[in-house]
């Protein structure tokens, strides 16, 4: 570790070599084309790295991670510093101010006495900023939930904010009741042949409904489906494998063949081979 205190040496140099690489004459060309916008897909990539590092326990991994996601916010602020918008000062500042009014339990004479407490706290400041926002019209409380979040991790937030609200089914079996009617609904249309934009509606509805399943459960939907994913992607190398010993591929194996590969896989992830 270093013995350099925080805000010292290292973001001084951080923010330096960014402004060499955007250096009109003698940066990197590379650098110096990029805009928010082509940058966008860098960030969102390397914040799900920082998510794989601290699911996987590897802190070697999560320090360079959290270094590349740093990158990429003074990326943006340099290119903000160039069009006279703000800097990456103005950034931390408005973050430290904003950490301060959210927080009027540690930095002011406010109490608060739980957790709990706490969440409700921090979503009624949330609230009064989004209608500081919006001006004098209404503020949907929907207004900040941003359209570029996975799609599971939006649907969760979304009926988050609106249970707030008292839209909320009170009893998990109802949402298991609505996740039973969706898959009906799916299953009309598939039998109907109804045309691709019903299929898609409906399958997105199902969707929405195990989202909604997951929030009730206090699971997140993301983090469940990437556990899946890893356990997919496990049992099919395993199929892979043993395929592989007897000189054959998926390609050339039947169904059957795989199947019964992929029970032996799940048998074996349980201790029962």
């Amino acid at each position: 570790m270093s013995d350099q205190p925080p805000g010292s040496s290292g973001i001084a140099r951080l923010l330096e070599v960014m402004a060499r690489l955007r250096d009109r004459e003698t940066g990197c060309p590379w650098d110096r084309e990029q805009s928010y916008a082509t940058i966008v897909p860098y960030t969102i990539e390397e914040a799900y790295e920082v998510a794989d590092a601290i699911e996987h326990g590897d802190f070697d991994a999560l320090k360079a991670e959290l270094g590349d996601l740093l990158f990429q916010v003074v990326f943006y602020a340099q290119i903000a510093r160039e069009e006279g918008r703000f800097d990456f000062d103005a950034i931390a500042v408005a973050a430290a101010e904003k950490m301060e009014r959210r927080h009027p339990h540690v930095f002011g004479d406010a109490k608060v006495a739980s957790a709990a407490a706490q969440t409700t706290a921090w979503e009624a400041f949330k609230a009064g900023e989004r209608a500081q926002a919006g001006g004098s019209g209404p503020v949907s409380v929907l207004a900040d939930v941003a359209r570029a979040l996975p799609a599971l991790t939006r649907a969760e937030k979304l009926q988050k904010r609106a249970a707030r609200e008292g839209f909320d089914w009170p009893e998990v079996t109802q949402v298991l009741d609505k996740i039973d009617e969706e898959i009906r609904e799916l299953q009309a249309e598939m039998s109907a042949q109804a045309p691709h934009d019903r299929l898609v509606d409906e399958l997105g509805d199902l969707l929405f409904a195990c989202a909604n399943l997951a929030r009730k459960l206090k699971v997140d939907p993301e983090t469940a489906l990437r556990s899946t994913n890893a356990k997919f992607e496990r049992r099919f190398r395993r199929i892979e494998h043993w395929l592989a010993e007897t000189g054959k591929t998926p390609a050339d194996s039947t169904l059957g063949e795989m199947d019964a590969l992929w029970d032996r896989a799940k048998a074996e992830e349980r201790g029962e081979s």
